[in-house]
């Protein structure tokens, strides 16, 4: 009995040693380490994970570039007067421009005045006259170009495509563009073979084309060639792709115009419902409908259906305003 005991004291000392010798000797002795480090060594990394690694560096590159870019946009956030002026297409001076926003307030004050509206009025359109109506007039500037610009740059960037494809250069096939686009698209081009001539690199050159037409369009275009020019890659597939990108998204500006031409019109006949009626009023009986001017809390009442009508046309555009 004292020897079975022993026996099995033995086996289990003996199996409890081989486990631990296969376990955990190795793992205390380094030799699984070192079999690990021999086995990398020894065996070549596969080709697809080589090609995934290139993959994700260049995407790391682009991303780099992309946030680059737009800290770049974020510091330029306050837009001064001269560049305003060359958004709108505009050659003028800063000087020029305040002294006609002078000579506007000027005038709109002397006829309010001799037409009878009072100190107080005349004042109001003078500062509406001389700091809203100029700048009114450069914002509607700058959207009639910009529209002339987006519609003639897909078709340039094709032009580009074309010209690369053939084996010209990209600054040639921009100075290609240049020569027979209509405006405002040939002098931006125009600029940036200028910039470029002087020595400035060709990817700086196509980024600051944002500044002088403040589109996303504009935006990708020089993303994309400051992307090529910094990581490389085919770039006729990618102007090509964006030239896609550009003509799709005109397509969808045109079907949101559109489908969003019936809110217009409502908006439109809603708006101008009330000055029609006041005005037939008018014309009817204006004895009954002048003491809106003529008394103080009439007076009063405009002022408020004004404030009110003004926000409501405000809300009405803001609803069939559509950003993509």
């Amino acid at each position: 009995m004292k020897m079975q005991t022993l026996a099995l004291g033995f086996l289990a000392a003996a199996a409890i040693g081989g486990l631990a010798w296969v376990f955990i000797y190795p793992l205390l002795s380094g030799e699984k380490k070192a079999e690990n480090r021999r086995a990398s060594v020894a065996k070549p990394e596969p080709a697809a994970r080589q090609v995934d690694r290139n993959q994700r560096s260049r995407r790391e590159q682009v991303e780099g570039t992309l946030k680059e870019l737009e800290s770049r946009r974020a510091r330029e956030k306050k837009i001064a007067l001269t560049t305003r002026l060359t958004q709108a297409g505009l050659n003028w001076s800063t000087q020029k421009f305040m002294i006609v926003s002078g000579v506007l307030a000027v005038i709109a004050f002397a006829v309010t005045m001799v037409l009878g509206g009072g100190p107080l009025g005349a004042t109001g359109l003078a500062i509406a006259a001389g700091f809203g109506l100029p700048r009114w007039g450069l914002s509607y500037l700058k959207n009639r170009r910009e529209k002339k610009f987006l519609k003639a740059l897909p078709d340039a960037v094709d032009v580009i495509v074309r010209g690369i494809k053939a084996g010209l250069p990209l600054f040639e096939s921009i100075k290609v563009v240049a020569a027979d686009s209509p405006e405002p698209l040939k002098g931006e081009f125009l600029a940036i073979i200028e910039t470029q001539a002087i020595g400035m690199p060709l990817s700086d050159a196509c980024a600051r084309l944002f500044e002088r037409m403040p589109l996303p369009e504009a935006n990708f275009f020089g993303i994309v060639v400051a992307i090529q020019q910094k990581s490389g890659g085919n770039l006729s597939e990618a102007l090509g792709n964006l030239s896609k990108v550009l003509r799709d998204r005109k397509k969808m500006a045109e079907k949101i115009q559109a489908m969003s031409m019936e809110a217009k019109a409502s908006a439109a006949i809603i708006g101008s419902l009330p000055p029609i009626v006041m005005l037939l009023v008018y014309l009817s009986t204006p004895e009954y409908i002048s003491l809106l001017w003529t008394h103080s809390t009439g007076q009063l009442m405009l002022l408020g259906c004004l404030i009110w009508m003004s926000i409501g046309i405000l809300v009405m555009k803001k609803m069939i305003n559509f950003d993509f």
